[in-house]
């Protein structure tokens, strides 16, 4: 398959996007997105299983069931969450400014919201802010509809994957925000697909879950998953292919490059952990069976003994192994083999000789992989994880 994802500006035919300053967030930074389909978008969703979900999720949650979407319209700042009954209305109100606009069915309006919890939507800035991204709204519009989903990111992340289906030109572009609270399921985050592709709706639910369970939901910044997370993928068939399932000789094609923009977007968001400077791989293998392979990367990747260790460019791998011990993965200390990049730091739970400067050198890079293998099996998983620094801590004390 020949598809490149790009990090460029280019939206799939038929979607409009903008991004403003509406005034939520205190500092003149852009607080406010708008996509939209000039076509009536299959719409699939996947969403945070944190049992206090903001009321958008919920919102959300009941509008994908319709399965057509016009536009999403997000703030930053403020993440209407437990704020009751009000916290609903206002996700509605949100919805229907922007469905006004449009000229668009309310229930066609998807809404997600990002920033601090408790406080209600200030919805008069929200109302002016609809406003200004009506009359924004480019087909080059999906960067600066990335820097406004931002909270504590450091850049926006966006991307676009080309493709032809059917011999036909298809586009996949997709932005996210996500930098702390970052766990699975799912991640921390909101992200938003689009394609001109079309894609039949359990097909576009299908392909999306898959998406994200081997994305998305392998990453980790600090083990806390939020009240926000959404993943929402729109297809609105502008591109002429016929439509996508399961049996279309290009379904592999098309959910290859959807895995790849998905995996990007969710590696960039490790990149850009609140303070992190480095991409961490954490693979296990050799495990009694796919779940217990899983534990143990995610006892891994979440610990802060270790996250710190790797901060302070000390290889210290009884953190790792202690993190295995842990995690509820069947483990036979005598067999477990740690791998710092190459190099082998433990042979059968016990050091294997390495020399401290050789692994030093690994963990320095800005990117390296960290392999178990538990020799009891054929079980493995992969999560991608940063380090904790100092500047974590500063961020998250504010």
């Amino acid at each position: 398959m020949k598809s490149t994802v790009r990090d460029d500006n280019v939206l799939p035919a038929g979607f409009k996007a903008a991004g403003v300053r509406a005034g939520i967030k205190r500092r003149t930074a852009k607080d406010m997105a708008l996509l939209v389909s000039d076509l009536p978008a299959t719409v699939a969703g996947v969403f945070t299983s944190n049992r206090v979900a903001a009321a958008p999720v919920h919102l959300c949650r009941e509008r994908v069931r319709g399965g057509t979407a016009c536009a999403v319209i997000v703030n930053s700042g403020n993440a209407n969450a437990c704020t009751g009954k009000a916290g609903m209305a206002d996700a509605k109100k949100m919805a229907g400014f922007a469905a006004k606009g449009l000229g668009v069915k309310a229930e066609t309006v998807f809404v997600c919201s990002t920033g601090h919890i408790g406080v209600r939507l200030p919805m008069d800035v929200i109302e002016r802010g609809v406003e200004k991204l009506l009359g924004e709204l480019s087909e080059r519009g999906g960067r600066n509809a990335a820097e406004a989903i931002m909270t504590t990111d450091v850049r926006p992340k966006y991307r676009t994957v080309r493709l032809r289906i059917d011999g036909k030109p298809v586009t996949i572009s997709g932005l996210a925000k996500g930098s702390g609270m970052i766990e699975p399921n799912m991640a921390t985050m909101l992200c938003f697909l689009m394609t001109d592709a079309a894609v039949e709706r359990k097909a576009l639910q299908t392909a999306l879950k898959e998406a994200v369970d081997q994305s998305f939901n392998r990453i980790t910044v600090d083990g806390d998953e939020s009240t926000n997370d959404t993943v929402l993928f729109m297809a609105n068939g502008a591109a002429g292919n016929r439509p996508l399932n399961r049996k279309h000789p290009d379904w592999a094609k098309f959910t290859a490059a959807l895995h790849g923009i998905a995996l990007e977007l969710a590696l960039a968001i490790v990149g850009d952990g609140e303070g992190a400077t480095k991409i961490i791989t954490v693979q296990v293998r050799g495990a009694a069976d796919d779940r217990d392979a899983d534990r143990a990367a995610r006892a891994i990747a979440n610990s802060f003994l270790v996250k710190t260790s790797w901060a302070g460019k000390r290889p210290n791998w009884g953190r790792i192994m202690d993190a295995v011990g842990y995690s509820g993965a069947r483990v036979d200390p005598e067999k477990v083999d740690i791998f710092f990049g190459e190099i082998q730091a433990t042979r059968n739970g016990v050091a294997a000789g390495a020399d401290i400067e050789d692994l030093k050198s690994v963990i320095a890079g800005d990117e390296f992989t960290i392999t178990v293998d538990l020799d009891l099996g054929e079980g493995a998983a992969v999560i991608y994880t940063c380090e904790i620094t100092e500047e974590y801590v500063r961020i998250n004390v504010k």
